[in-house]
């Protein structure tokens, strides 16, 4: 979609006449929606650079002129384009317009700057990166473009932006290699943007490649198909096995039937922790867009769609892959059945509303089923950690029966996480008085292991990342992320006086905290661990969970005060004192469940509370008797009182 399309002719009359940003803004409220004030302006001022660009006899008055293309499957827009002919090819160049005045650069982020926004310096990518990143997309889907019949030529301009003489943040040697596939343009370059402009626009094309960019086939490129195919092969990590390979053939099956039928299929996959859910997301997301269709993989929680994206990433471009990895707020606005298929991983985690601010959209289950031909949910909803987690098998089904979608419901049931049983899952719930399980005696090959110092739990798992970089350390949210400590590994959060442990939540200058090299020395937390997994995980459990009167119990005022996941409960305590409390309760058990099922081969645990350490320790001999609360997670009724004998063997490997 093109907001305002028209000859390089007609653009310099309308800009001449003052009529460009008029007409742009009844194409957009008529195209798009309602209008950003601070576009019109940039619009205005922009316009006007661009028009003395264009000046220039040697651009052809027929070239085609496009401002805020949309670029399909995303919610992104090009700024500007120029199409026209060079030689006998078709020849767009794609203009990324800044007005920025003020740049730094960002050392430890793949083509991340600062510049100055409304409200403060900020963090976002570099504007090179962002031209290529486009021109990239529109390749990667646009069959046009595929077949070579058009070359595109992405460069970025910053009018208002005057180049340093020495040590130019903007043209960092960081930024070499986008800058060299997307010249950036600043302040009294207008020249040197022009002949950018005649060097491939040499003859007018009136507008015809635009219209081929804006009504091309949609269908992911064969090089794209190829080089995930090629990250997946001999990869252990991405290997299926038993019931995944039933849901993935599937799943496959139901995608081919909904493009043939043009009816909606949604396909839920209930799994606990270790199931496989995400290793299946990740092979259908590969294997479906090596059948020509258009997917993404969606999480709400940016942790495993970063490092699964680096993980296929390999000698790719992060630009080319990115696309496929999204937010679960990024379908607000997407038509109906834009995608082919959309994969929902941690479908549990899925919010009502998007937004910074929790205002955008109705429900993020029902956008999703919208937008898309075949809905994938992967759900475990015992991993609910927060207040705003919305998602939920019935929630699924209701928005999908109103869409009229044919829907099935699967369930992995191999454990491959702790050594391939799901023996360790029943005991940390019967531990933890999630639920009461029959499992009360169990003999597994499992390193579970009871600290009673924090050092000696740090240095233990620090030994044992040394083999592979697979164990980390995470921790209970009871300790506050300070704004001092985000990016100063100097400043420690987490400090245990009683032993002198000190330890920084992970920094904030990475988004992929649990592969990078050294950040075993930080400690994540339920938001940058969660869907992911290590080979050794510890444990350290803080105030929000003690043991007393023989039983389990939580305490939601130990968490910290920069912790989100029980954000608008001191409102519900206030309306429903009962369901508030249940609530919390079930979000801090479910948080620590989550924790204490990322290690593949082994759990080690260091409990703030000494009461409750000797509970896990009894609990790993078999002795333990408990009466117990247990919630009901999966229905809307109140809390209920069972009693439940905890028993069991556990082999502990020392």
């Amino acid at each position: 979609m093109i907001v305002y399309e028209a000859t390089k002719g007609e653009f310099l009359s309308d800009v001449f006449n003052d009529k460009l940003v008029g007409n742009i803004i009844a194409n957009f409220n008529a195209k798009v929606g309602k209008i950003n004030e601070n576009e019109v302006r940039s619009w205005d001022r922009s316009m006007q650079y661009m028009y003395r660009v264009l000046m220039d006899r040697e651009i052809p008055d027929n070239a085609g002129v496009a401002i805020e293309f949309k670029i399909p499957y995303t919610s992104r827009r090009v700024d500007f384009m120029i199409s026209g002919w060079a030689d006998s090819h078709g020849a767009v160049v794609i203009i990324e317009l800044k007005q920025w005045d003020t740049v730094e650069a960002v050392y430890g982020k793949e083509a991340i700057v600062r510049t100055v926004f409304q409200h403060g310096m900020a963090e976002t990518i570099h504007p090179s990166y962002q031209a290529w990143s486009y021109a990239t997309l529109i390749r990667d889907y646009n069959e046009n473009v595929q077949t070579g019949s058009i070359d595109l030529f992405p460069c970025a301009y910053l009018h208002n932006y005057s180049k340093q003489e020495k040590n130019d943040p903007l043209t960092d040697p960081i930024y070499r290699y986008y800058i060299n596939e997307a010249p950036v343009f600043v302040k009294g370059q207008s020249a040197d943007l022009r002949n950018f402009i005649k060097r491939y626009i040499k003859y007018g094309d009136n507008k015809e490649n635009l219209y081929k960019i804006e009504n091309g086939k949609l269908r992911p490129s064969k090089s794209l198909q190829d080089c995930l195919s090629r990250m997946l092969q001999g990869n252990e990590e991405f290997r299926m096995i038993d019931d995944q390979k039933i849901v993935f053939e599937e799943a496959l099956a139901m995608a081919r039937n909904a493009v043939r039928t043009r009816k909606k299929h949604v396909l839920i996959v209930k799994g606990g922790p270790g199931t496989g859910k995400s290793v299946l997301a990740i092979n259908l997301l590969v294997q479906l867009t090596k059948m020509g269709m258009v997917c993404q993989y969606v999480t709400k929680n940016a942790a495993p769609r970063h490092v699964y994206a680096a993980k296929l990433k390999q000698d790719f471009r992060k630009g080319n892959i990115d696309n496929l990895f999204k937010s679960s707020g990024s379908y607000v606005d997407a038509p109906r059945d834009e995608f082919d298929v959309l994969i929902v991983d941690e479908a549990h985690r899925l919010n009502e509303k998007s937004g910074m601010f929790q205002n955008l959209g109705e429900n993020q289950i029902k956008e999703i089923i919208h937008a898309s031909k075949t809905s994938i949910f992967f759900i475990d909803e015992f991993q609910q950690v927060t207040l705003k987690d919305a998602g939920s098998v019935s929630e699924i089904m209701r928005f999908a029966d109103a869409e009229q979608a044919l829907t099935n419901v699967m369930v992995l049931e191999s454990q491959f996480r702790c050594n391939g049983s799901d023996g360790y899952l029943a005991w940390i719930d019967d531990v933890l008085q999630l639920r009461e399980t029959a499992n009360t005696e169990f003999d597994l090959d499992y390193d579970f292991r009871v600290f009673d110092d924090p050092n000696e739990l740090r240095n233990e798992i620090v030994e044992r990342n040394k083999k592979n970089n697979k164990s980390r350390i995470v921790a209970g949210y009871c300790w506050n992320w300070t704004k001092e400590s985000k990016n100063n590994p100097n400043i420690h959060d987490i400090t245990i006086d009683e032993f002198d442990f000190k330890m920084s939540w992970n920094l904030g200058n990475t988004e992929t905290w649990a592969i990078d090299e050294n950040s075993v020395n930080e400690a994540g937390c339920i938001h940058t661990c969660q869907g992911l997994e290590f080979d050794y995980v510890g444990v350290i459990i803080g105030d929000d969970l003690y043991f007393q009167d023989g039983q389990v119990k939580t305490d939601y005022k130990k968490r910290a005060r920069t912790d989100s996941s029980l954000k608008g409960l001191n409102s519900l305590l206030k309306q429903d004192p009962e369901r508030a409390l249940q609530l919390a309760d079930r979000i801090i058990r479910n948080t620590y469940r989550t924790l204490l099922t990322r290690g593949q081969k082994g759990c080690f645990v260091f409990c703030t509370d000494n009461n409750l350490s000797a509970y896990l320790k009894s609990r790993l001999k078999g002795q333990q008797r408990v009466t117990y609360q247990l919630y009901a997670s999966q229905s809307k009724q109140h809390s209920k009182l069972l009693a439940a004998e905890g028993k069991a063997d556990y082999k502990v490997d020392r």
